[in-house]
């Protein structure tokens, strides 16, 4: 024990006079290196607040019910919570509780996904633009003022639009496997950009392949370390609610609508470089959707950037959630420290 605090107490002593930008990649080599810090890190992390139990709720939002989860002292700095395809809210659960003693997190649901209203592509447009403007409602509604985001696959061009439209609300970011580079676009995106150019029923066709259950469970478990620690509740969940009717016709019109977002890449970039949020990078490195090598080019626009590769796949947080969680208050730690 008194190894173990004397250590503790030399690590955070040498970090606290750290710069920002260079924090990152000193933690990771501590934490690997030493297994009294990676033991108290992971203790840490594990804990599951009692006192802050996530709440399951609905709100109103231009006429849709919007499905979220939400956990935390509400006076407590606030995350945003935008989750990715094939999925929901749903991919943040474990992550929620692990951070609920000092965050305010908030989870929601897009229109079309999870427990949120589904309205049929006659009903309502399924374009990135339109769901960015419906969570920027769902943000007002529920009272945030101020909120880092999490942003992940779909969730970072939903996020960067809330990023561009309102820079002045968003404190942090947090991405995950979430692209803004043409650099993060490799071969899987290709029977994808087919349709882009070319939205005929055979290229349609060839994208229905990526809305069955092998495809779901291919996302969750290919590039992982272990394959038996990945719950099959992931890909039984999403897949449940890809099959309901009308679902098909959401997805693919989301996939067409996919080609809307590299054209703002240059001035998601352009937000970056002025704006300058902190920025926590988690990102497994194993992802064939978006492969690390859309993750490097982040460094090129931001000064405040702590960046981590996972050695995992497209949904980090299955595998090494506990990891993320431990980078996460850490970076918070060390954002607050420099705005003193």
């Amino acid at each position: 024990m008194k190894y173990f605090n004397t250590t503790l107490n030399r690590v955070f002593t040498i970090l606290a006079f750290v710069p920002f930008s260079l924090i990152g990649t000193i933690a990771v080599g501590i934490v690997g290196s030493d297994p009294a810090i990676a033991e108290a890190t992971q203790a840490r992390t594990a804990t599951v607040s009692t006192n802050h139990p996530t709440l399951h709720k609905t709100i109103e939002v231009d006429g849709q019910t919007i499905f979220y989860r939400e956990a935390g002292p509400k006076n407590a700095p606030t995350i945003l919570l935008l989750h990715g395809f094939p999925t929901s809210s749903h991919m943040f659960r474990n992550l929620i509780p692990q951070l609920s003693d000092r965050f305010h997190l908030v989870a929601p649901d897009y229109p079309g996904f999870g427990n949120s209203s589904m309205p049929t592509v006659d009903q309502f447009s399924y374009t990135f633009d339109n769901l960015a403007k419906v969570m920027e409602k769902f943000t007002q509604k529920v009272g945030l003022q101020s909120y880092s985001l999490y942003l992940m696959d779909y969730g970072a061009p939903v996020g960067f639009r809330l990023a561009v439209a309102h820079p002045e609300r968003v404190t942090a970011l947090i991405i995950q496997n979430g692209n803004a580079y043409e650099e993060g676009l490799k071969d899987f995106w290709k029977p994808i950009k087919a349709y882009w150019k070319d939205r005929t029923p055979k290229n349609a066709e060839a994208l229905k392949g990526f809305l069955n259950i092998d495809a779901t469970k291919w996302q969750y478990t290919h590039g992982t370390r272990n394959v038996e620690s990945i719950s099959p509740d992931n890909w039984l969940v999403d897949q449940y609610l890809l099959d309901r009717a009308g679902n098909e016709d959401i997805q693919l019109q989301l996939f067409y609508s996919y080609g809307s977002n590299p054209p703002l890449y240059p001035t998601w970039q352009a937000y970056l470089r002025e704006h300058q949020p902190p920025t926590l990078i988690t990102w497994g490195k194993n992802d064939s959707i978006f492969p690390a090598e859309g993750a490097h080019p982040y460094k090129r626009d931001l000064k405040h950037l702590e960046f981590h590769l996972l050695d995992t796949g497209h949904f980090a947080l299955e595998e090494d959630g506990e990891v993320i969680a431990s980078h996460i208050r850490r970076f918070f730690d060390k954002k607050m420290m420099a705005q003193r």
